[in-house]
């Protein structure tokens, strides 16, 4: 996964610094740094994107992808999705089958690895999510707890509305995430986001075609999460083929068998990557792409060991060497980078 970094070691950073905001048109950001991974870059399983449905149960529902998934190392892999949508993106095709509920579709991340591990998230203190989302379904920010975890509660996780719309950015601290008014089995939140497996991003409703675009997301910084996706794309919602192989019209095939040709996805909202970056060169620490900014350095511990200005260059003569996070925060910029002093 691209990050912006200088020398820096990932592994190292990011249990110190936690979960860091996850941005589609980032090229090759094909895994969310939730902080909680394995410190060995080659064994951290966590933060990769997955797709789940309701089939287990008798449901058809299902993901029409803009391109097919896959790389080199696993078939479903969302790699040639998020190159292309700038984010995750697709068209949710909700069929309910022999369901005794309304069908559903998820895409998410798991929050420290594989195998339904724990982690607690509270110090998130919420998330931070930018997406597009057409369709007559519910979509919810859903809080997954494993299986286990899951089962306990009756699969009434908490979990927070995402209203339909195009370039939607939310804030949604974890009070935001209540549990359905149908749930028989109680748990706060508070107790919930200490045994976070997963993040879901959720739709469940009537039989139908849902698209959506997922851009960037993020912890909760309470107003100042301003860092989206940008010039990606998002199905137009009337292509592809729905369950049980019947096209619809602009999709893949037309009903006489002749090759048809897709639309032309819409473009999401007029967002923007930041382009600010701290350089280092030496024991000096420079700044581009922003010339009015505050610039403060935190050591491993979380301590904010230097202040500056992105105004002017910075020397780093005083520091012992290791690893910092270099946080800049202005009013067109929010961002953190990580740099190895030596």
């Amino acid at each position: 996964m691209k990050k912006q970094m200088i020398l820096a070691s990932a592994a190292m950073a990011a249990a110190a610094f936690g979960f860091e905001t996850w941005v589609g048109g980032v090229a090759g950001s094909y895994q969310v740094n939730t902080g909680f991974g394995d410190p060995d870059p080659e064994l951290n399983k966590a933060g990769y994107w997955f797709d789940y449905a309701d089939d287990a149960d008798g449901g058809q529902s299902s993901v029409t992808w803009p391109t097919a998934k896959g790389n080199d190392y696993s078939t479903d892999a969302l790699d040639p999705i998020i190159d292309m949508c700038k984010g995750v993106c697709g068209t949710i095709n909700l069929s309910k089958g022999t369901l005794t509920y309304d069908p559903f579709v998820g895409i998410g991340f798991n929050v420290k690895g594989e195998n339904d591990e724990q982690a607690d998230a509270t110090a998130w203190g919420g998330l931070c999510i930018a997406y597009d989302f057409d369709g007559t379904a519910a979509a919810t920010l859903e809080l997954g707890l494993g299986k286990a975890g899951d089962d306990a509660i009756g699969s009434a996780n908490p979990a927070a509305a995402l209203p339909a719309g195009k370039g939607k950015l939310l804030e949604l601290p974890w009070s935001e995430f209540q549990q359905p008014n149908w749930a028989k089995t109680k748990i706060a939140t508070a107790d919930a986001v200490t045994k976070l497996v997963a993040v879901k991003f959720k739709v469940q409703g009537k039989d139908g075609a849902n698209t959506f675009n997922i851009m960037s997301i993020g912890p909760y910084t309470g107003g100042a999460c301003t860092v989206t996706a940008g010039s990606g794309t998002t199905p137009s919602g009337d292509s592809g083929t729905t369950p049980g192989g019947n096209t619809t019209p602009g999709g893949n095939t037309t009903p006489g068998g002749d090759s048809g040709t897709t639309p032309a996805p819409a473009a999401i909202g007029d967002f923007s990557v930041s382009t600010a970056k701290a350089i280092l060169s030496g024991r000096t620490l420079s700044f581009s792409g922003i010339s009015s900014a505050k610039v403060e350095i935190l050591n491993l511990q979380g301590q904010i060991v230097m202040k500056g200005s992105a105004a002017s260059s910075m020397n780093l003569m005083g520091l012992d060497a290791g690893v910092y996070m270099v946080r800049i925060a202005g009013k067109a910029v929010n961002m953190s980078q990580k740099i190895l002093v030596k």
